[in-house]
């Protein structure tokens, strides 16, 4: 059966808008997740900004005031460093989504193109084995070529996904860092 057939072209089509749509519908998941992560942050940051101030009214010693805000800012940056944390495995998990539902595709169109050519030899006139050898040649060559260059993106686009969650870690153990020496300072 030819893979042009109507009903092979209405299941494409079909299959075409429900990837479209799973698609569409993992993204909104992660932008709910997203919005949850932002709202439940925004709460917790102001219960610990109202616990932060009856506390800092309450402290009567400076030492003792510069080392809670000392404690507070290397809090901060560790609640920082989840946060990041958080919206990373949100992305990655519809990254991981977008990646999936796109292997799926090459392979489904790689096995549509091989079905075709298979097609073609199978119905080719007698003494055009050449040409359809030639066909076959081009065509894995162009799958093959297609294969790397997917492999080749999804390796350089991992590579920027964990540079930038290192930069991420590196700023945030670099903030926590920067706020620790001024514990020393503050109690000589």
């Amino acid at each position: 059966m030819s893979s042009l057939a109507p009903e092979n072209v209405i299941a494409s089509q079909k299959a075409g808008v429900d990837t479209t749509f799973g698609l569409a519908s993992r993204a909104v998941e992660g932008f709910e997740k997203l919005v949850d992560l932002n709202v439940r942050t925004v709460r917790t940051t102001l219960d610990e900004h109202q616990a932060l101030i009856a506390r800092s009214l309450s402290v009567r010693d400076p030492q003792e005031f510069f080392a809670f805000q000392n404690q507070h800012l290397q809090d901060s940056a560790k609640r920082v460093q989840a946060y990041w944390l958080g919206v990373y495995e949100i992305a990655a998990g519809v990254r991981g989504g977008y990646l999936e539902a796109a292997q799926d595709q090459i392979e489904k169109s790689q096995r549509n193109v091989q079905a075709f050519v298979q097609s073609l030899a199978s119905n080719a006139p007698v003494g055009s084995e050449a040409v359809v050898t030639a066909w076959k040649t081009a065509i894995d060559a162009a799958t093959e070529s297609a294969n790397s260059a997917y492999e080749a993106a999804k390796r350089a686009a991992q590579q920027v996904v964990e540079a930038a969650q290192n930069d991420a870690t590196v700023a945030s153990q670099t903030a926590v860092r920067a706020v620790s020496p001024k514990t020393a300072s503050a109690k000589k």
